[in-house]
């Protein structure tokens, strides 16, 4: 099975690891900007206020990045994400002590943006450069970065808030993953490779060279999915904090072992799709994720019963991996059906939308909701209705694309 990795060309790979140390950035952040915030004295309003504009960076850009890396080559522009990525969160941790609320807005938008860099060129670059029998694996690797990188993130916090949990505190740990991940440059410096650009793109920024209503139909499940994500992952961390009462080092441990698991499990992406394809594999492993997550909710109406804990903790480390294996899957079914030169703009649109969603749903969904005093239960439920809905639309998208595909054979 791993067999099919061993073949992805050494500059691919480099790319990919240096995605991981952003991404490591990402999941620290993700799993102990909250629990630092909250530490801080920050309610949990403000806190999805402040991390909103996180995304809100990634959608000022990603259109117009989208645009502009058409026809040209991108490898230059995954250094603004090793550099900025994690200057910016340094800046980020700085204006959250001092309470200096405009430049934490500031440091978060720019934090986006800098993200942005990596992850919308990312995909076009794999699709261009590495060899086509290697699409898959390729695009799994890097996908399986961000679950790699909530592993390590995960184990060091574990290990080390457990030890000393005033000298390994949330912030501390925070600044010292952040400076590591400043290793990225150095990855994307040894890379030696002629960047290949598809001979039948064409450098236009004209918006009616696109095929919209390809497009769109791409990108409405992964619209209604994102609005759903954004009200729950963000925030999961705050609810085995506020409604079980785990400590930092306990959520750590359980978030190790998750990304582990969705590390184990996006490695048998290309075995998944190869057995099962398309038409089943995504919506059954996306199915049982929201069943999990309904499970994992409803542990707010008895949390005072001892085995509700352990419950929750179960369900989350199903929804997790079931979740995160159709990511690979979708995107290259979205990629494929969009075609090569709508390709670019489709990654920039679907990140767009990602951190759009998620803009809003922290900002004004998940903000609002709380800041009114309605249960977490409540607000999972909904990321459930609306992720049932993605799915459907995921399965008339790839019913769509494979009548195309056997209409052009």
């Amino acid at each position: 099975m791993l067999s099919i990795y061993r073949n992805i060309q050494r500059p691919i790979i480099l790319v990919i690891i240096a995605e991981f140390f952003i991404q490591l950035v990402n999941a620290t952040f993700m799993n102990l900007q909250p629990l630092y915030m909250k530490a801080e004295g920050y309610a949990d309003a403000e806190i999805a206020d402040f991390i909103s504009w996180r995304f809100a960076g990634v959608l000022l850009l990603a259109l117009p990045l989208g645009l502009i890396i058409k026809g040209k080559k991108v490898r230059p522009l995954f250094y603004f994400s090793a550099v900025g990525v994690p200057l910016f969160a340094l800046a980020i941790l700085w204006a959250v002590h001092e309470k200096q609320h405009a430049w934490l807005i500031v440091a978060q938008l720019f934090w986006g943006a800098s993200f942005t860099f990596m992850q919308i060129p990312i995909l076009p670059f794999i699709l261009r450069n590495a060899k086509p029998e290697t699409h898959t694996a390729s695009i799994s690797l890097s996908y399986s970065t961000w679950s790699l990188a909530g592993i390590v993130s995960a184990a060091l916090v574990w290990v080390l808030n457990s030890y000393n949990a005033i000298v390994f505190s949330e912030r501390n740990l925070l600044i010292g993953m952040t400076v590591i991940s400043f290793a990225g440059i150095y990855f994307l410096s040894r890379i030696r490779m002629e960047e290949k650009v598809h001979e039948s793109e064409e450098r236009k920024t004209d918006l009616r060279a696109y095929d919209w209503k390809l497009i769109a139909q791409a990108l409405i499940p992964a619209l209604v999915i994102a609005v759903g994500a954004g009200l729950t992952i963000p925030f999961i961390n705050l609810f085995f904090a506020r409604v079980h009462g785990l400590e930092t080092h306990t959520i750590s441990l359980w978030n190790f072992v998750a990304a582990l698991l969705v590390a184990l499990a996006a490695l048998f992406v290309p075995k998944i799709k190869a057995t099962l394809g398309y038409k089943i594999a995504i919506p059954m492993t996306q199915s049982f994720a929201v069943i999990s997550l309904i499970l994992l909710a409803t542990t707010e109406w008895y949390s005072t019963v001892s085995a509700a804990v352990w419950i929750a903790i179960g369900c989350y480390l199903l929804r997790q991996p079931l979740m995160n294996v159709a990511g690979p899957m979708t995107s290259e079914v979205a990629m494929s059906y969009v075609g090569k030169r709508n390709q670019e703009i489709t990654s920039a649109l679907i990140s767009a939308i990602w951190s759009g969603s998620w803009f809003i749903s922290t900002r004004f969904i998940f903000g609002a909701l709380r800041g009114t005093g309605w249960p977490y239960v409540s607000i999972f439920l909904i990321t459930a209705a609306l992720y049932a809905f993605g799915i459907v639309l995921y399965y008339f998208l790839i019913r769509a694309w494979m009548r195309r595909e056997a209409e052009e054979e």
